[in-house]
């Protein structure tokens, strides 16, 4: 496993990330009480929430999403780039993150900045990264899914466990501060969950206003709009360009992930007798 950037036994992409900069994100970093975080395992959702945000903020009107590419419009506070852009930028700022608990910026926890926490069922998570960071230059690459759920469940991939990563981060989930949220809830009724984001920022949005969100952020719009597909991802870092959304999950993959599980469970139960 020597295709990562390993800080303090989590493993972090090669590309555009420090370990400098991991640090001085969690050591050093100032939190505002009017910023935003919008923090998720990997492939839980994390772009499709930032476009939510990014709407809600801009009361449905997409200019800002259609001229502004999603990664300055809300920056990874561990990434090289997007460390650089918020400590430079004044007034509210809205952060993007898959830190896990124990590396948070300390500054967040006696600030009122709120976070925005997306959860996944971790299977669809699974078959969602496989196919993600295969196509990119990010991580070692799997050479099967086999062989990608086997470092799934030992941590051993971008970020680390999704198990240790959820499990610390749901430890926040009575603090006012903090918004829960699942992927499911989200797809399955997409506008409750806007004005339930609404809410929790203290935004207001009218009937016409909320439809725009709900038309720019969907599957359809995001694949289109080039600031958000991530079409604009050079080749040092995709190998053949990168597509973030793919519809759905082959249903065949997400069973065979299931099963696998299983398997696994029965056989750690089985070696502990």
């Amino acid at each position: 496993m020597s295709d990562y950037l390993w800080f303090e036994g989590i493993p972090f992409p090669i590309i555009k990330y420090e370990k400098e900069i991991i640090e001085k994100s969690c050591d050093k970093f100032v939190f505002r009480d009017e910023d935003i975080v919008i923090l998720t395992y990997p492939k839980s959702g994390t772009n499709w929430m930032k476009e939510i945000v990014c709407l809600i903020q801009t009361k449905g009107d997409p200019s800002w999403i259609q001229s502004v590419p999603i990664w300055d419009r809300s920056p990874w506070i561990e990434s090289q780039r997007g460390y650089q852009l918020l400590i430079n930028k004044e007034g509210p700022r809205l952060i993007s993150s898959h830190l896990p608990f124990h590396f948070f910026p300390k500054s967040f926890f006696s600030s009122k900045a709120k976070i925005i926490y997306v959860i996944r069922n971790p299977r669809d998570v699974l078959v969602s990264g496989y196919f993600f960071w295969r196509k990119t230059k990010y991580v070692k690459i799997p050479e099967s899914l086999t062989t990608y759920f086997e470092w799934f469940l030992k941590g051993n991939v971008a970020y680390g466990s999704w198990f240790e990563h959820t499990r610390a981060w749901l430890s926040m989930r009575e603090r006012d501060n903090f918004l829960l949220l699942s992927y499911e809830d989200i797809k399955k009724d997409t506008k409750s969950t806007i004005k339930k984001i609404c809410d929790f920022l203290g935004k207001k949005l009218e009937p016409n206003e909320l439809d725009m969100v709900l038309q720019y952020s969907s599957f359809q719009a995001m694949k289109e709009n080039k600031m958000s597909n991530f079409s604009l991802i050079t080749k040092d870092a995709a190998h053949n360009g990168l597509d973030i959304l793919r519809k759905g999950l082959h249903a065949s993959l997400s069973c065979w992930v299931t099963a696998q599980g299983l398997v696994f469970s029965h056989q750690q139960n089985g070696n502990k007798a």
